[in-house]
């Protein structure tokens, strides 16, 4: 820290260089110009799990292509142009923070990096050090996490270090063999300890770096080379199969021939054979749901089919061939000890090998609704129709999710979940339709399934009661009525066909 600030402090942030997922690149410009120092400071900051580090990044750093994230962007937005004033260690832990004044919003911005092992992260803060912004967001399922949006900022857990107590940095990384670029060129050391930081977790950083990226572009073409191998067996498979066009045409030519033996429902026919020697016996398929035209009228449409699949497949083939050939080579490239796994897979992209690598803005991802303890159907005249998932989604659901003046139905005579027919708090009476579609609903989520008809208790939700200590989905009524079911199977089946709950 001692290092970094004379050095930085009071220099203008040019721009900011995502190293995605969670390592960027600070450009700091002096405000004299270079004078007898460099041109910029580039300061790394990285976040990743195993090997949180701050330091200048002196060493040569490709650049990243592709998506980057929706943080990154909004630390461009926020902080460039931005002077920075002060850097400082907090609370003498592995939190750095970069405090930036004339922002281009204008006030105060604070850009913190926990180095707190697996759980590091950059944090953007605002005036007052509210949370504007996080690299790696909490789960949802963490209503209370420290680092909630809007919330002020509140340090790690843990004990803050106390002088002393962490190891000096020349002690715990040893002087590099080599010096930087910039030593070798003739100019000053100026940043010794970023040096001995970039050299010792910078090159074990870049080697895990570079085997998941090998990693991931050997899932992609695997994926990819995989897909293309099962679309050219495909191809050949449909190849294989045009060969059979002109015994297609014969076999419709027979049915054509012989159409008044043709019987509807039929699943085969036994024909004699005039195009083969000898005239024998031959057993074609048919189509028991089709009419005989239908199913005459069905291989002739097979053979033309067949024929235009003989004159396209040829090209396709090719064009499947030269798919594989070309991720083969691509491969082939990346095994090389050279190779730019990055460049090769932007070629790939380019080049419509590989599917361009999506990042999604989790502020744009939609909150998933709230589980509710039961299903939802439409009645026939409109109202909605609830039904308990479970015993203790019964419960919830009585008591919780329906009103005084809506109707409660429950098979009379079994158990089964609860039934609730909204009624709006309207205190009138339900339209039968959706009266009858609750009552089969009720038969239907019981024991009672598939039985020919059945008694359902019918009350208003008020009169439905829950004895002390009883247990789940046991309730009393104190009112109300029994209805004998007479199940309609066209009913039952609209109601319950796949798509129609929620």
């Amino acid at each position: 820290m001692e290092e970094l600030a004379p050095l930085l402090e009071g220099t203008r942030l040019r721009e900011v260089e995502p190293l995605p997922p969670r390592d960027l690149l600070l450009i700091l410009e002096p405000e004299d110009g270079p004078r007898d120092g460099p041109a910029v400071f580039r300061l790394r900051l990285s976040v990743a799990g195993d090997g949180p580090r701050v330091h200048l990044q002196q060493g040569r750093q490709k650049s990243a292509r592709g998506p980057t994230g929706p943080f990154f962007q909004r630390l461009a937005l926020e902080l460039v142009g931005a002077r920075l004033a002060r850097i400082q260690q907090v609370r003498g832990d592995r939190v750095m923070l970069l405090e930036f004044r004339e922002t281009p919003a204008g006030g105060r911005r604070g850009l913190l990096a926990e180095l707190t092992g697996r759980h590091a992260n950059l944090v953007l803060l605002g005036r007052s050090d509210e949370v504007l912004d996080v690299l790696v967001p909490a789960p949802k399922q963490q209503a209370t996490s420290r680092l909630r949006l809007g919330a002020p900022w509140a340090p790690p857990p843990g004990l803050a270090a106390r002088p002393g107590q962490q190891p000096a940095l020349e002690d715990e990384f040893p002087e590099p063999k080599d010096p930087p670029p910039a030593v070798r060129a003739g100019h000053p050391q100026r940043a010794p300890l970023s040096w001995r930081v970039e050299c010792e977790l910078g090159a074990d950083a870049a080697e895990r770096d570079a085997a998941e990226l090998k990693k991931r572009f050997k899932k992609r073409y695997t994926r990819k080379l995989s897909k293309a191998r099962s679309n050219l067996r495909g191809l050949e498979r449909r190849l294989e199969a045009t060969a059979d066009a002109e015994r297609v045409r014969l076999d419709g030519e027979l049915l054509s021939a012989n159409r008044q033996a043709l019987q509807r429902g039929a699943e085969f026919i036994e024909l004699s054979d005039w195009y083969a020697e000898g005239t024998p016996l031959r057993r074609i398929s048919l189509d028991p749901r089709r009419s005989p035209k239908e199913n005459i009228e069905r291989l002739f449409e097979r053979y033309k089919k067949l024929q235009r699949s003989a004159e396209k497949l040829p090209a396709e083939l090719d064009r499947a061939r030269s798919r594989i050939a070309e991720l083969e080579e691509f491969w082939q490239r990346a095994e090389k000890a050279d190779a730019n796994l990055t460049d090769l897979d932007n070629e790939a992209v380019e080049r419509g090998l590989f599917d361009a690598l999506q990042e999604g803005d989790p502020r744009k991802r939609k909150t998933p609704a709230p589980r509710l303890p039961y299903l939802t159907f439409q009645g026939a005249a409109g109202a909605q129709i609830r039904v308990g998932r479970s015993a203790k989604d019964n419960d919830a659901l009585t008591f919780k999710h329906a009103r005084g003046t809506d109707l409660w139905l429950h098979t009379a005579d079994a158990p089964g979940s609860h039934v609730v027919l909204c009624m709006g708090g309207s205190r009138g009476e339900p339209d039968p339709e959706d009266l009858l579609d609750a009552l089969h609903l009720a038969l239907h989520f019981s024991p009672l399934r598939g039985a020919r008809g059945g008694s359902i208790h019918v009350a208003l939700r008020k009169l439905v009661h829950k004895p002390r200590g009883a247990k789940a989905g046991l309730v009393t009524l104190s009112g109300g009525k029994r209805i004998e079911l007479r199940v309609q199977p066209d009913r039952l089946a609209r109601l319950v066909r796949p798509g129609k709950s929620s």
